[in-house]
């Protein structure tokens, strides 16, 4: 089987040089000329939905990581990876990874630890990055946002600033949701999970099940949409989300996306704006842990519905996506599903969807798109891996033919 292949092949490896000069234009195909099997706009359920033969070759780029948790690229090709337990890898192509010094002391544990890495727009210039990360203690924690400048011939974080802190502290480790996205006119966006208290995320006084828009320097803008609403947190930009494990900005429009975990069933792609509320725990179309429906429902006034909901879990971690003509395609990690979703979004239904490497990886925490053009996912596991996803030497023929 090719995953015992990978294994074998990754344990030999420590760090491969990344590829950079494949075909880009494998994004640029029309829909349909790649990557599965199409599927009818109606079908939710993605136990349906299967790829027998994906036209992706996933190639061992650096590892084992305990528990890796985010990928983000440099502009001189390297990369870096969290681990939850609180370590950040810088990987060089042709070079074992190093350790990042100055990372804080995390609080680790279930969902908790060291969790995105987001890298400046304007990192050549500033040297910026963003951590998220658990801190606090098991009875009351908080999610934090550090900011810090990365002294690479040290190797370490300096500067360093804590910008936000949730509030208020929470019992537990889990439903924590974490992930960052950087808007290209100075904002930083954060997902904050309802920590299984679903009721907080309908209350606007309370962080948890929201996610949050501050400026790069932790100032909040004055247009966000609770700013001069009494007793509202002035962060939050949109609430309502039970555990929000990717976050994605289109390049271009800057539409956000996000894709959260519902309870069984009901995990979500949403299309965030300003001062929604997406409905946890209201309206959800999942059941819960007794099999009973939620709330009122998957539907409500004045509540958002998904774009896109999956009948059997799917459990999405990390999100990309990219604009093609009049059609978004956004790739998503799977966790419970052991695989890479792709999903064909136009005018605001979902056309298409297609299963990669279903049981081949194991669980994908995060995917990313690389400067390059290819997708690279991490794998959740205390020997997780760095996969750059190539195209088949067939479609890559087929690229440069075109």
């Amino acid at each position: 089987m090719r995953s015992r292949k990978l294994l074998t092949r990754s344990r030999k490896l420590l760090a491969l040089p990344i590829a950079g000069s494949l075909i880009g234009a494998l994004w640029a195909l029309p829909a349909g000329a790649r990557l599965g099997t199409e599927v009818a706009p109606d079908v939710t359920d993605s136990s349906e939905v299967t790829d027998p033969s994906p036209e992706l070759t996933p190639v061992p780029v650096a590892g084992p990581f305990e528990f890796p948790w985010s990928i983000g690229f440099l502009p001189d090709g390297a990369i870096l990876v969290t681990e939850k337990p609180g370590r950040l890898q810088l990987i060089r192509a042709g070079s074992a990874m190093q350790e990042v010094g100055g990372v804080p002391l995390v609080l680790s544990g279930a969902h908790a630890g060291l969790l995105d890495v987001a890298v400046d727009l304007d990192f050549a210039r500033t040297g910026t990055l963003y951590l998220s990360y658990a801190h606090g203690t098991e009875i009351a924690s908080t999610i934090r946002v550090l900011k810090a400048r990365l002294d690479l011939p040290a190797h370490a974080l300096v500067d360093q600033q804590v910008i936000f802190e949730s509030d208020p502290p929470a019992a537990g480790l889990e439903q924590l949701g974490g992930r960052i996205a950087l808007t290209r006119d100075g904002h930083l966006l954060l997902t904050l999970g309802d920590r299984w208290e679903g009721k907080r995320a309908q209350d606007l006084s309370d962080h948890a099940g929201s996610i949050i828009r501050i400026r790069l320097d932790g100032t909040v803008p004055e247009d966000n949409p609770f700013f001069s609403v009494a007793g509202a947190k002035r962060e939050i930009w949109s609430y309502g989300h039970r555990n929000p494990q990717g976050l994605a900005i289109e390049p271009m429009s800057g539409q956000v996306w996000s894709v959260e975990h519902g309870p069984q069933g009901g995990d979500e792609l949403n299309r965030i704006e300003a001062g929604l509320n997406y409905g946890w725990p209201i309206i959800s179309s999942g059941l819960d842990y007794g099999g009973s429906p939620i709330g009122v429902g998957n539907a409500a006034a004045g509540m958002e519905p998904p774009v896109h909901h999956w009948t059997l879990p799917v459990a999405p971690s990390g999100l990309t996506v990219a604009r093609d003509g009049d059609r978004l395609k956004a790739w998503v990690g799977s966790l419970a599903g052991q695989m890479v979703v792709q999903l064909t979004v136009q005018q605001g239904q979902v056309r298409r969807e297609r299963h990669l490497l279903e049981g081949e990886l194991g669980r994908v925490r995060d995917i990313r798109r690389g400067p390059d053009d290819l997708l690279y996912v991490i794998t959740d596991d205390p020997a997780g891996w760095l996969y750059q996803l190539q195209p088949t030497t067939e479609q890559v023929a087929q690229d440069e033919a075109r």
